[in-house]
């Protein structure tokens, strides 16, 4: 990798209290520690078994002829929740690969995963670099972690605070990058940018690792922008106006319910639409459903309500696209 630089004329992260905070102006997140307590609780304790409507999900000969029809190209497939497998400018990429049954350390009780992934860590190719915006479980899942280790050594991309879990892990290419910040890695230029959001991993550790998106920038001029987890803000007005236009958005649609809590903290179905316009996207991929009952809308729900919110912001047919898990998209 190449020594980081900042974006000309935009400012790095905030820190309140010694820890990192939201930009100006936005939510900082704090619905109180007894509501977001009873909340998780209830999120815990929670029995729903969703079952997939037809075609939610690819088999393993419909994934692997996907990848296939698309060797050679920019691509991507979804392997459900925010994990991605991404083919940009010759290099493999992976996103927040979340692979595992449940969303917390083992062995206490959480949400789990109602669909399998797509591709297990022994099925996935080489990974040249590994992306992930933020410390929670259903983003950096530390078993799907340790087992890609054994299998890879990929260059790591993680915001500010998270490169020791990483060198716990063995990992000895670890990068950590400010929001603004862009480094040019595998010949990809990479820039962490703002999201709305907050970070957590037990009971002390509150903020004290940042969080972010990645706008991946390939040799042929091509733009990628990896949302991550996100509440919707004026800050994305700002990315656009620093990455125009984007060819790719991979934009969060899901776990937005209740808005008392969540609008602090996730996108709902219509706030992720004005962020593909705020950021001057030409398509967008919805991610972030579909995989796991984090919050209480119906779990099949985002997706209608982001093809009509994005037919309403301009965006039609290929220009707002809801792949199955598993499937391949050409970019």
């Amino acid at each position: 990798m190449t020594d980081t630089v900042p974006v000309a004329g935009r400012t790095s992260v905030e820190r309140v209290g010694g820890r990192f905070a939201n930009p100006p102006g936005q939510h900082q997140p704090g619905c109180g520690p007894g509501g977001l307590a009873r909340f998780l609780w209830g999120r815990v304790t929670d029995r729903r078994v969703p079952v997939p409507p037809p075609g939610h999900c690819l088999g393993p000969a419909a994934v692997a002829s996907g990848r296939r029809a698309c060797a050679g190209r920019d691509h991507l497939t979804w392997l459900g929740h925010a994990a991605f497998l991404l083919e940009l400018g010759g290099r493999t990429l992976l996103t927040d690969p979340f692979l595992s049954d449940v969303a917390a350390p083992r062995p206490l009780p959480a949400p789990r995963r109602f669909v399998p992934p797509a591709l297990t860590v022994a099925e996935l190719p080489p990974i040249d670099l590994l992306l992930i915006s933020h410390a929670h479980y259903d983003h950096l899942d530390a078993p799907t972690i340790r087992a890609l280790r054994q299998r890879s050594d990929p260059d790591v991309l993680v915001p500010l605070g998270l490169d020791g879990f990483f060198r716990r892990q063995g990992y000895g290419r670890v990068q950590t990058l400010d929001w603004w910040q862009a480094v040019t890695c595998r010949g990809l230029r990479i820039t962490a940018v703002p999201a709305v959001h907050f970070s957590r991993r037990g009971p002390f550790d509150r903020n004290s690792a940042l969080w972010c998106g990645y706008v991946v920038e390939t040799p042929a001029g091509r733009r990628l922008y990896f949302v991550g987890d996100t509440a919707y803000a004026p800050v994305f007005r700002e990315i656009g106006a620093a990455f125009t236009p984007i060819d790719t958005v991979l934009v969060p649609i899901g776990a937005y319910e209740p808005r008392r809590v969540m609008r602090q903290v996730h996108v709902n179905p219509e706030e992720a639409a004005a962020l593909c316009r705020d950021v001057g996207a030409q398509s967008a991929v919805a991610m972030h459903w579909g995989t796991i009952v984090l919050t209480d809308e119906p779990p099949f729900e985002p997706p209608a309500r982001w093809r009509t919110a994005m037919a309403d912001q301009g965006f039609a047919g290929e220009a707002a696209r809801v792949p199955a898990i598993g499937e391949t998209l050409r970019l």
